[in-house]
């Protein structure tokens, strides 16, 4: 295999290199590119070094498969002139996932929307990890409602937030703040940029991306997101009601059940899903499993994931698993 990582040198592209190996890439030829002012820059990998390179060294190398994490104007820009070269293209970014010939894909859900495009989006990681945990109650219940409050790590912003916290808990000046207030000791209710209804861009991509995914263009769905002072992991509160009735039991074996879910769920013994703990770990945690007192058919879950590893490089990783078993 030779696999070409765009935007090699972010928190996503570098995850990705350290991921690689856990899913049978091991031995691959790998490259990597990113922005101009980092091409020459050696970075860390395997036994060695990485160098990085431009995209149009990239593209002159016959791929095999390209992942792609500098942002939707590069992958409007580059990632079809990759697929037009034969290789399998799977897109972080979001410019992609809306496209209705564009699968829109997470491994544990929706394998069966593969079409035989060279080029795969990768959903939002606040999508990824809510769908994980709920797919298989849309399954086994149906889904009539879904509210979900994110609680987002700074990672998922990227090095320049990550430098903000971190030189805001030390009282240094922050010279290039990620976001317009302070995160440390903060919560800012707005992840992206404000939309149509007063609802932000991270807010209507899980709403969006969920009826794709779900095949559920129906589905009464909303979100508030909110950007906490947290390194790595997103945490999410979701409400959901069912289209059947369900007991807390039949929801919670749906739950242990499900591939890609572990329960962390026992009040007795304060045992949680904290994204602390999740650090590096590739699977999505629920927890604080309730039924509403006044509504047998809904149900309170908090889900928790690593947003650089499932949200991001590892569900990427998935689906290439998947385009190799279903050429």
């Amino acid at each position: 295999m030779r696999i070409g990582i765009v935007g090699v040198t972010g928190l996503v592209g570098r995850t990705f290199l350290s991921a690689l190996p856990l899913y049978g890439f091991e031995r691959a030829e790998v490259y990597g590119a990113a922005s101009p002012k980092s091409v020459g820059q050696r970075i860390p990998f395997r036994t060695g070094k990485l160098v990085v390179e431009s995209i149009e060294s990239l593209l002159e190398k016959k791929l095999d498969m390209v992942f792609f994490s500098a942002g939707a104007t590069v992958s409007r820009t580059w990632a079809p002139r990759f697929a037009e070269k034969g290789a399998w293209v799977i897109d972080n970014s979001s410019a992609w996932r809306l496209e209705p010939h564009i699968p829109l894909l997470i491994p544990e859900v929706n394998p069966h929307h593969l079409n035989g495009s060279r080029l795969i989006a990768n959903p939002n990681c606040s999508t990824i990890q809510l769908l994980v945990a709920l797919a298989p109650l849309e399954r086994a219940f149906g889904l009539a409602k879904v509210l979900v409050s994110t609680y987002q790590a700074v990672t998922g912003t990227g090095q320049k937030a990550v430098a903000q916290l971190l030189a805001e808990r030390q009282g240094e000046p922050v010279n290039e703040p990620a976001y317009a207030y302070p995160i440390d000791l903060n919560c800012i209710p707005q992840c992206d940029v404000f939309e149509e209804g007063g609802y932000t861009r991270e807010e209507w991509k899980i709403v969006r991306e969920s009826r794709k995914i779900l095949d559920r263009p129906d589905l009464a769905i909303s979100a508030t997101a909110v950007r906490v002072p947290v390194l790595g992991g997103h945490s999410e509160s979701v409400y959901i009601t069912l289209q059947r009735p369900a007991t807390i039991d039949e929801v919670r074996a749906a739950l242990s059940e499900a591939p890609g879910v572990i329960l962390q769920d026992d009040p007795a013994t304060q045992t949680y899903p904290m994204p602390r703990y999740v650090g590096g770990q590739d699977q999505v945690y629920v927890g604080r499993l309730r039924q509403d007192p006044h509504d047998p058919r809904s149900f309170w879950l908090w889900i928790v994931a690593d947003n650089l590893r499932k949200g991001a490089a590892t569900n990427a990783l998935q689906i290439a698993q998947l385009l190799l078993q279903n050429p």
